[in-house]
């Protein structure tokens, strides 16, 4: 039970990872999109500073979520290498398997969406472009 607890403990931090991913690139986009109309309809002259603070949110939190999976990865194949080798020396059963983590699919696929809202903030291209 103890592995199980030590899983479940792992995907609580990986959400915790995907929480704060999550509010940067959606403040990030944000910020990008609000200062990105209000140049379009001439209210301000320039909104360089703010779309870079925007882009930089989104950069921040994309980097944030790499650095999270990858670190939940590790510590998971760490923790099952440790499984095996306590089963191989028969000290635990082990007869369940770790299920497949729903925490890290939610973090791919948002990792998928931050790298979309960027591409959307510098390319200009994408679902999320405003032109």
């Amino acid at each position: 039970m103890s592995f199980q607890r030590t899983r479940m403990s792992a995907d609580r931090t990986l959400m915790s990872v995907i929480r704060t991913s999550l509010s940067l690139i959606g403040f990030g986009f944000t910020i990008f999109q609000v200062f990105q109309k209000l140049h379009d309809a001439g209210v301000i002259k320039t909104a360089r500073t703010p779309r870079n603070f925007g882009e930089s949110l989104v950069y921040l939190g994309i980097a944030m979520l790499v650095v999270g999976i990858g670190y939940h990865i590790a510590f998971m194949s760490g923790l099952r290498r440790q499984r095996d080798t306590l089963k191989r020396s028969g000290l635990i059963h082990a007869e369940s398997r770790f299920p497949l983590s729903l925490t890290l699919m939610v973090a791919v696929l948002l990792l998928g969406i931050g790298v979309t809202a960027i591409v959307a903030m510098v390319g200009g291209v994408g679902p999320l472009s405003s032109q």
